[in-house]
């Protein structure tokens, strides 16, 4: 069998079309819309990652402010700047940076990001607003995932989907998104049992866990549609995925690369988050 590959860099560049052209007629009437990435963190790939969206934003006509609190600022600093930029008439989106320094977790700071400038729909709230179906901004790389299989036509009504990886940043939302879609949703993570006989019964897999070569051949059925959400570095220092792609292509009808995937689409939706929430603070 022929594995298709599911790349994400059309979709991207069609959604990095419409936002250039929003920015620019926000511009227009006022301000560019304004992003402030908050980092707290000395991670090598969190500066790589802050880097390309920085430079993405740029590209689109989005103004930046990179904040970096240093890797040992306290839970109190990071809820402090967030709120003060939740504030701010000025920025219309508010991005915070993994990992956070040790001892300090995701929920207890992002509840002071203000939902309508919560791009990355990290935050309790926006997360209880995706569960109950209301507006708000979602997780981009959990959009992402659904909006690439839209855009390469694979069904999503009455399939069985199968979600490696339980995180609030990617499994939990991702799953809330399928079931809207009217997918069949089974979440997996490190404590379901016999996991291959799990994944190979669903039609679509997603593998989000964070751990390389998690999902093989073995996992999947023939004929199913592979999603890899990973992005980990090899020891060569090459970004690799959650899926071992030699062993699952042939088999599976169709797959996400890595990079080239998943990464491009979420970036795109990020940049557009920001211009939506621009765009619905000056209404």
């Amino acid at each position: 069998m022929d594995t298709v590959s599911l790349t994400g860099k059309e979709l991207a560049a069609a959604l990095n079309a419409d936002t250039k052209q929003r920015a620019a007629a926000h511009a227009e009437s006022g301000a560019a819309p304004r992003v402030a990435l908050i980092v707290a963190n000395d991670d090598p790939a969190s500066a790589w990652y802050v880097n390309s969206l920085r430079k993405a934003a740029e590209r689109l006509g989005i103004a930046c402010d990179t904040v970096d609190l240093g890797a040992d600022a306290s839970a109190e600093t990071i809820r402090a700047e967030l709120a003060a930029r939740s504030a701010d008439p000025a920025t219309d989106g508010i991005m915070l940076q993994t990992p956070l320094p040790a001892g300090i977790t995701l929920e207890e700071v992002s509840s002071a990001i203000a939902a309508p400038k919560d791009v990355d729909g990290v935050s309790p709230l926006s997360l209880g607003l995706l569960a109950s179906g209301l507006e708000g901004f979602v997780a981009a790389t959990s959009e992402s995932v659904v909006e690439l299989l839209k855009h390469h036509q694979v069904p999503l009504a009455g399939k069985h989907v199968a979600v490696v990886g339980r995180s609030n940043i990617v499994g939990k939302p991702l799953a809330q998104l399928l079931l809207a879609e009217n997918a069949t949703v089974t979440v997996c993570h490190s404590k379901t049992t016999d996991l291959p006989a799990v994944t190979s019964a669903a039609d679509i897999v997603v593998a989000a866990a964070g751990r390389i070569g998690l999902v093989t051949g073995k996992h999947i059925r023939e004929g199913a549609v592979v999603v890899d959400v990973g992005t980990n570095e090899a020891a060569d220092g090459s970004i690799v995925g959650d899926v071992d792609a030699e062993s699952v292509r042939g088999k599976a009808a169709a797959l996400t690369p890595v990079p080239g995937g998943i990464g491009p689409v979420t970036t795109a939706l990020l940049m557009r988050h920001v211009v939506v929430a621009a765009e619905h603070a000056r209404r």
